[in-house]
């Protein structure tokens, strides 16, 4: 067990650290903010007058992406449904609005489908040494796919410090807290013993609504900080997290 502090917060007999993925340790905003567009542009062909809407529901502000919004913090799945209710308010019947959303979906999508992760963040493979090192059990919880997740860990060669890589395939989605309580039983602890480290609320009503040792919420843009009020410690970095003990 250690101790973690962060910004004079320390979280005590700690045993695992559990990391989001897109936007806590992979810099997806653009990526996200360009492919969130695309969905709209392909829905809108074919259902005039959604794509402004649907940006809206998206998060998606012209070059800005919200960080808690629907496309930043959204399973594939939740997007989708969220997607349909727009097509469906235009007369649609509800399984030719999911069609219509799904087909739309995976033609913006398979020119994706060979691409490279993200960018790492800056520290990102220099904190997980740390940590690892440090005797932590260390898991990636995701709301994007399970394969993506592994995609991601083995571009980057994190596989000997990740243990859990876990992500949303259908089903539930964060913030339900069976997720957290899985990805702990995944690295045989308990969550009074894990910390979730991520950028969204989510994470954070995840991770309190199952017991756990705490949240350290990431946000590098300092002007945005109140959609994670509730986390333990907003942090603006990762090398700001550290092992004292």
């Amino acid at each position: 067990m250690a101790t973690i502090e962060c910004r004079g917060v320390s979280f005590q007999n700690i045993e695992a650290v559990i990391f989001d993925k897109d936007g806590t340790l992979e810099d997806t905003a653009d990526f996200l903010r360009n492919l969130g567009q695309k969905r709209a542009r392909m829905i809108d062909a074919q259902i005039p007058g959604v794509g402004e809407p649907l940006l809206m529901a998206y998060g998606i502000e012209g070059d800005e992406l919200d960080p808690a919004g629907l496309m930043a913090v959204g399973s594939r799945r939740e997007n989708e449904i969220a997607s349909a209710a727009y097509v469906a308010e235009t007369g649609r019947g509800w399984l030719e609005s999911l069609e219509i959303v799904s087909r739309a979906f995976e033609e913006a999508n398979r020119p994706l489908k060979n691409n490279a992760p993200c960018p790492l963040f800056t520290g990102t493979t220099e904190l997980l040494k740390i940590l690892s090192d440090g005797g932590l059990k260390l898991g990636i919880l995701s709301a994007d796919t399970t394969e993506n997740v592994l995609k991601f860990v083995s571009y980057y060669q994190l596989e000997s410090y990740i243990q859990l890589q876990m992500g949303v395939d259908g089903g539930v989605s964060k913030p339900d807290p069976s997720l957290f309580l899985a990805a702990c039983r995944t690295l045989a602890v308990s969550p009074q013993s894990a910390l979730m480290v991520g950028d969204s609320p989510v994470d954070i009503q995840m991770a309190r609504n199952a017991q756990a040792a705490g949240c350290i919420a990431i946000c590098r843009k300092k002007s945005a900080h109140s959609h994670l009020k509730d986390a333990d410690v907003i942090i603006s970095q990762l090398n700001e997290i550290s092992i004292v003990s």
